[in-house]
């Protein structure tokens, strides 16, 4: 009876024993598995990431993809089917910007031509009926030749009204019309200016006087003298005012007379005036803005 009871006890001590063995080795065997899955999946997870990195390196070396468009980022997997289409449309729509572009600009372009020649009609018709350089003269010029305001159309003319006797005012005037028109004849895209000086006294100025004259200025500087009668009406045409003063013991005088420059356009018409305050650059602009906008008068 004892004895069966020890031989239980020793039978179930050394199940146990056995049990409690194999489930050691099992856990030893499962501890190693998990480690070695372990260093696989943590190997795999490095390699993948080594993969990420070097893709973004090159992702970041490459340049970006040029097309006709501009830039593009460069793609990768995926279908690129799309790209053509995308391409041909991007075209579309900027042909369409610059022919509406184009259009619009050459609508602009003709409405503002059109009021530019309307507003230079409006500038003619004024001229006209400005009483001022109405009338043609018809005066000696300094060769002794016979000269009226119609031998002058088709040019530019700048006009000055004075007297060889003046001191000082009228030849600093010649000095300076002479300078304005030297200076637009050396634009050679420009029309000539033709100088014209007319007496205001032609009681001394006759044509050997004028003739000494003009030898000081531009050398296409025409004058011209006539009667006091011929020389007066030219003047009145021009609303010139001449006063001669008190003669002196030797018979010399002054002339007291308005001092202005002309501009007329090659349709004889007056256009501007510059007094003695304007520069000589401010008349050469002057007169270059007044060409780049003259339209000739329509008969």
């Amino acid at each position: 009876m004892g004895y069966g009871l020890s031989n239980r006890t020793h039978t179930h001590t050394h199940t146990h024993t056995h049990t409690v063995g194999s489930s050691a080795q099992l856990l030893h065997v499962s501890g190693r598995m998990l480690a070695t899955r372990c260093i696989v999946g943590d190997l795999r997870g490095r390699r993948r990431l080594l993969q990420g990195l070097c893709l973004g390196r090159q992702l970041l070396l490459q340049p970006p993809q040029v097309s006709s468009g501009g830039l593009q980022p460069r793609r990768h997997g995926g279908s690129s089917s799309s790209t053509p289409a995308a391409g041909a449309s991007l075209r579309t729509r900027l042909a369409l910007t610059v022919t509406l572009g184009g259009g619009l600009l050459a609508a602009w372009w003709l409405l503002r031509s059109e009021k530019q020649q309307k507003l230079q009609q409006q500038r003619v018709e004024q001229l006209r009926k400005v009483a001022l350089g109405q009338g043609n003269f018809s005066l000696l010029d300094h060769r002794g030749q016979r000269r009226s305001k119609k031998d002058f159309l088709g040019s530019w003319v700048l006009l000055y009204f004075g007297f060889t006797h003046c001191p000082d005012i009228c030849p600093d005037e010649l000095d300076k019309l002479s300078a304005v028109v030297a200076a637009l004849e050396r634009d050679t895209a420009l029309p000539l200016v033709q100088p014209l000086f007319i007496t205001v006294d032609p009681e001394r100025d006759d044509v050997p006087a004028l003739a000494r004259y003009v030898r000081d200025f531009h050398p296409r500087l025409v004058a011209l003298t006539g009667t006091p009668e011929e020389v007066r009406e030219a003047g009145r045409d021009y609303r010139v005012y001449a006063s001669a003063g008190p003669r002196d013991e030797d018979g010399g005088y002054m002339v007291d007379h308005s001092i202005l420059i002309y501009l007329l356009t090659p349709d004889g018409l007056f256009l501007d005036y510059y007094n003695r305050m304007k520069s000589q650059e401010k008349i050469e602009q002057s007169i270059r803005n007044h060409m780049t906008n003259y339209t000739p008068m329509v008969t």
